[in-house]
């Protein structure tokens, strides 16, 4: 079983340890097992420690079919799971919008200021006046109760059909690329189409992160599954490592979220 984390980096070898605890469950008890929201760069390690063996199997679920952020489901090869086996709801938030105006990141902080993990909801959808966000079901009450304030807005939450969810498909934009090599500084050059030496200087500044954590080491290796940001830029996501040319440049597809 060691073998598995030399594929990975050193500080994700605790959540490996916990998917291969989740798979190992299912095998024992034959029964589903479902996770907290999981990020897409967490989501390609649920995939490839996991496979496509009968025994065990999993999907992924976010609310809507183009969510970043999801539930596995992790499952016995006879299970038939359905969308309510994930335990998703979609919340609308009601804010007086003729006198203020909220964006992702006051929305982010607010719901992460009751004491949550991140894990516990998905994404946040926004278009224009309209909020919504996915959530754990189990801990609806709990932020129905708790999420009164949004900067200096009272709010309230309200439970919506998942049907009727903001659709963010369009503002994502994927594109087939060639890096020279996946440091953190190829990828957002090539990303961002800024030059290298540019790249470079925000990452040494701080304004890059993998994962959502910061990283100022140019040299970082990124790899599938990973989403960048970097300050002033937006976001992306490596969504496929798609092998190697013929002059040894890795062949990317990048999804860019602006």
């Amino acid at each position: 079983m060691s073998g598995i984390y030399q594929h990975f980096r050193p500080e994700e070898k605790d959540f490996i340890d916990q998917v291969i605890g989740w798979q190992q469950y299912v095998e024992n008890t034959y029964a589903d097992k479902l996770t907290d929201f999981l990020d897409p760069r967490q989501q390609f390690i649920v995939r490839s420690i996991i496979g496509e063996q009968n025994a065990v199997r999993y999907q992924f679920f976010g609310g809507i079919d183009n969510c970043e952020r999801k539930r596995a489901l992790i499952y016995p090869e006879y299970m038939t799971p359905d969308e309510a086996d994930y335990q998703i709801g979609l919340y609308e938030i009601k804010y007086p919008t003729k006198f203020v105006q909220l964006d992702h990141r006051m929305v982010l902080g607010s719901i992460m200021s009751l004491g949550m993990k991140r894990d516990k909801f998905g994404d946040i959808l926004i278009n224009d006046e309209v909020i919504q966000f996915f959530l754990a079901t189990e801990i609806e009450d709990f932020v129905k109760i708790n999420l009164t304030q949004i900067g200096k807005a009272k709010v309230t939450i309200k439970r919506c059909e998942n049907e009727l969810a903001i659709n963010t498909e369009d503002k994502w934009l994927e594109r087939d690329t060639t890096v020279s090599s996946l440091r953190l500084d190829s990828i957002i050059s090539s990303a961002y189409n800024i030059s290298r030496q540019k790249a470079q200087l925000l990452i040494q500044q701080g304004h890059a992160k993998v994962n959502w954590e910061k990283i100022e080491r140019t040299s970082f290796e990124c790899d599938e599954g990973d989403v960048l940001s970097v300050r002033g830029f937006g976001r992306c996501t490596i969504k496929q490592l798609q092998g190697r040319t013929k002059k040894d440049k890795y062949r990317v597809k990048i999804g860019l979220k602006k």
